[in-house]
């Protein structure tokens, strides 16, 4: 089922508050075009969990991890295969929520064939102040 928002920026934490309420953990995969506002959004979601850490793009270092329940990746620069040969999907497995971006179909079907929970979120920039999300549950 998708669901589709239409929102200003200022608007974001209600809106992370919805998708906490119904995805409390998994993965939440992002997709937008650059400067579409994926890390502003995982900023979002690290503040309403408490999280007084500084978030940044993982875009060079694949990973940045925020606490010790929220994870982020960036497979822009080195594509699926290079993630799933590093690694890195077992650290999926972990507590908490992960955010990618950059994730595809391909992707998400992985993630559940092998039983973890996902979320997609479609970013569409509408304007400087606002954006279009597209949240579907897998």
């Amino acid at each position: 089922m998708k669901k589709v928002y239409e929102l200003e920026l200022r608007e974001l934490d209600g809106f992370v508050k919805d998708v906490l309420s119904e995805f409390s953990g998994g993965v939440i995969v992002l997709r937008g075009d650059l400067a579409a506002g994926k890390t502003t959004l995982v900023k979002e979601f690290a503040k309403q969990l408490d999280c007084s850490e500084e978030v940044t793009s993982p875009t060079f270092s694949l990973q940045q991890c925020y606490g010790e329940k929220i994870f982020h990746y960036d497979i822009y620069n080195h594509g699926l295969e290079h993630f799933i040969s590093l690694g890195m999907l077992e650290e999926l497995e972990k507590d908490g929520l992960h955010f990618i971006e950059w994730g595809d179909e391909a992707l998400i079907e992985l993630l559940e064939s092998v039983g973890i929970d996902v979320m997609s979120i479609d970013i569409n920039k509408i304007s400087d102040k606002a954006r279009e999300y597209s949240v579907c549950i897998h």
